[in-house]
C-alpha cells in the first residue's frame, strides 16, 4: 500500500495552462466517505480507477490503494455512489526536480474553483512555488473532492 504525501494550494489566474504538458477530463464519485476514509470511482481517458484512501496520518499523508478497473465496472460502480459527482479537467504542470503539480479546474457545481496538488516523497521535501500558486489549503476539509460532492463550491457563502 502506498503512502500519499501531498500538499494542496489554491490557484491564481490561469498561467499554469501555458506550462502544462497534458490535461485529462475526469469524472469521479464516492461509494463512501466518512471519518477521513474514502472509496472513490474515477473515469478518465476511457479508463476506470478505484481508489481507497485512509484517514490522514498527520494532515499531509495518508494510506492509498489504487487499481485500474474496466470502464464498464467503473460505470456500474458510479451507480452505487453517494449523491454528488466531481467533473474536472486536470492539468499536469512540471514543478522541477521530477515533480509535477496536478491542477484541477472544476466544472459544474464547483465551477470557478481551481486547486493545485503536488505529491511529495516526504513532508519536508522542498519544491519551487510558481507565481500562480496561491494560498495553501492542505488539510482544509472543504477543499477535499469528497466534501465538494456534498457542499459544492457554488454554494459556499464566504
Amino acid at each position: 500500500m502506498h503512502i500519499e504525501t501531498e500538499r494542496k494550494f489554491l490557484v491564481k489566474g490561469d498561467a499554469y495552462k501555458e506550462k502544462a504538458v497534458a490535461s485529462h477530463s475526469m469524472v469521479q464519485a464516492y461509494v463512501a466517505h466518512e471519518n477521513g476514509r474514502t472509496v472513490r470511482v474515477r473515469i478518465s481517458d476511457g479508463k476506470g480507477i478505484l481508489t481507497i484512501k485512509g484517514p490522514s496520518l498527520n494532515g499531509i499523508s495518508r494510506k492509498e490503494w489504487e487499481k485500474e478497473i474496466s470502464l464498464q465496472d467503473a460505470r456500474d460502480l458510479m451507480g452505487l455512489c453517494q449523491k454528488g459527482m466531481i467533473d474536472k479537467t486536470r492539468w499536469i504542470v512540471p514543478a522541477g526536480n521530477g515533480l509535477s503539480f496536478e491542477v484541477d479546474e472544476f466544472h459544474g457545481d464547483n465551477e470557478g474553483l481551481v486547486v493545485a496538488e503536488i505529491e511529495l516523497a516526504g513532508e519536508d521535501e522542498v519544491f519551487d512555488r510558481p507565481s500562480w500558486l496561491g494560498e495553501e489549503v492542505t488539510g482544509q476539509k472543504r477543499y477535499y473532492n469528497s466534501y465538494l460532492t456534498v457542499y459544492p463550491y457554488s454554494q459556499w457563502k464566504d
